[in-house]
C-alpha cells in the first residue's frame, strides 16, 4: 500500500476510534459507539505497520504530522469549525517536520 495512502487512512481510523469514545462520554452517546471505535483504533496500529521505514519511531513520528492536519480537517467537515491562519500555519509546519523526518538523508 502506497505511503500517501497510509497515512491519511490512519488517521481517518485514529480519529474515528477517538471520537466514538469521545461521542461516548462527552457527548452522552450509547456505549454501542465503543465497538466501531475500537475497530477502528485496531485498523489504526495496523495500518502503521505497513509504513516502509526501519524503525517504529520514525513511522510514528512522521505520522504525527499527518494526524495534525487531519485533525485540522475533522474539526472543519465533522464539527464545522473553521480552521483559523493559524491553525492551518501549525499544520503546514507539522507537514514539512513530518517529511523531514520520514525522507531526509539517512547515514548508511
Amino acid at each position: 500500500m502506497k505511503l500517501a495512502l497510509i497515512y491519511p487512512l490512519a488517521a481517518l481510523a485514529e480519529i474515528g476510534g477517538c471520537f466514538a469514545f469521545w461521542a461516548w462520554l462527552k457527548l452522552d452517546r450509547s456505549p454501542l459507539w465503543l465497538a466501531p471505535g475500537v475497530i477502528c483504533l485496531i485498523a489504526f496500529a495496523w495500518l502503521l505497520t505497513l509504513v516502509p521505514t526501519d524503525t517504529a519511531g520514525r513511522a510514528f513520528a512522521a505520522y504525527g504530522g499527518v494526524y495534525i492536519c487531519a485533525s485540522l480537517i475533522w474539526m472543519a467537515v465533522v464539527e464545522k469549525t473553521t480552521p483559523d491562519r493559524w491553525d492551518v500555519l501549525g499544520g503546514l509546519v507539522c507537514l514539512i517536520g513530518a517529511g523531514i523526518i520520514l525522507f531526509g538523508p539517512r547515514a548508511a
